[in-house]
């Protein structure tokens, strides 16, 4: 069992319009002992400010405009505000549970890892998650999985434990709901001591709106996972790009060839563009490659590095 009262623990929560469901969340944390919990609302329009400040929390409000899709900018402002060692993150939607900050906790508080991820198809209760939602989770992880070579069970997870010194190591600049994925891209990319815990994941209230749109925020989020892989896996950034524009090159080579050996008809420009694309596509390649060589050999110095420092 964690106890609150020796265990620096700051539990940090962003917030949109959660008026519904923020009381009992914040009180469920109260009751657990805990004294730090940080509210980052992004000036919602009901009243979760009121509701989590009576709770017990300490609130704020995040810069700019704010709305449910800012979580990242939430958080990162959150971040800001806190100095404990540990930091315990979550939605306060009411689908994540007070009673399993033991378990998120447990792994940092025996040193067995830096960064801890909720795993919600563990105990996924009815009517958690649409089915076109998991469809999207799944197929993101196991995007993941294959890009970044590293299984973390439940990249889009928002129920996070994670220690100061290793989240102050990460690089994140997501804005909206792709804040997990780059938590889980800075893990993988900087080798961060890293374990998946079962948790349960409850449905929402039926009278509180979710902020996430499927199509958007889903595109956003593949659309981070594949940009981070520039400096966490070059070989797939660039080869994407390098392999696509060969095959380009090589169908616009085909075609000229058969247009030429068929009809007589020679097409110079296209000729000379297919040239071009494949001659850049083998380029990009060979830079996809030396720039793996470069992020392995900073990784190794990192390794070093840390070693020494625990020393």
């Amino acid at each position: 069992m964690v106890d609150p009262s020796t265990a620096d623990v700051c539990v940090l929560i962003p917030t949109y319009n959660e008026a519904q469901t923020i009381e009992g969340v914040v009180t469920g944390f109260v009751d657990r002992g805990y004294d730090q919990i940080l509210v980052v609302d992004g000036h919602s329009t009901d009243e979760t400010r009121a509701l989590a400040a009576a709770a017990g929390a300490d609130v704020i409000e995040q810069s700019g405009r704010g709305h449910g899709a800012a979580k990242g900018q939430a958080i990162r402002e959150g971040l800001q505000h806190i100095d404990a060692e540990y930091v315990l993150m979550l939605d306060g939607d009411g689908t994540y549970r007070p009673a399993d900050a033991d378990a998120m906790l447990e792994p940092l508080l025996e040193g067995r890892a830096d960064h801890v991820i909720g795993d919600r198809f563990a105990d996924m209760q009815p009517g958690a998650m649409t089915r076109l939602n998991k469809f999207g989770n799944r197929t993101i992880n196991r995007l993941f999985k294959t890009i970044h070579g590293a299984d973390l069970g439940d990249v889009l997870s928002g129920y996070r434990a994670f220690t100061r010194d290793s989240i102050d190591r990460f690089s994140l600049t997501a804005d909206g709901f792709g804040i997990e994925t780059e938590m889980a891209v800075e893990c993988a990319r900087l080798g961060v001591a890293t374990t998946v815990v079962p948790i349960t994941y409850r449905a929402r209230p039926d009278e509180s709106a979710t902020s996430l749109r499927p199509f958007r925020d889903g595109g956003r989020i593949l659309l981070t996972m594949f940009l981070r892989t520039k400096t966490s896996n070059p070989v797939v950034y660039f080869g994407t790009a390098g392999v696509s524009l060969v095959v380009l090159g090589i169908v616009a080579a085909a075609y000229v060839a058969v247009e030429w050996f068929t009809r007589g008809v020679s097409h110079e420009v296209i000729a000379l563009l297919a040239a071009f694309a494949v001659l850049v596509g083998v380029q990009l390649l060979m830079f996809g490659v030396l720039s793996d060589l470069m992020v392995t050999l900073h990784r190794e110095q990192l390794d070093r590095f840390e070693d020494s420092r625990k020393r």
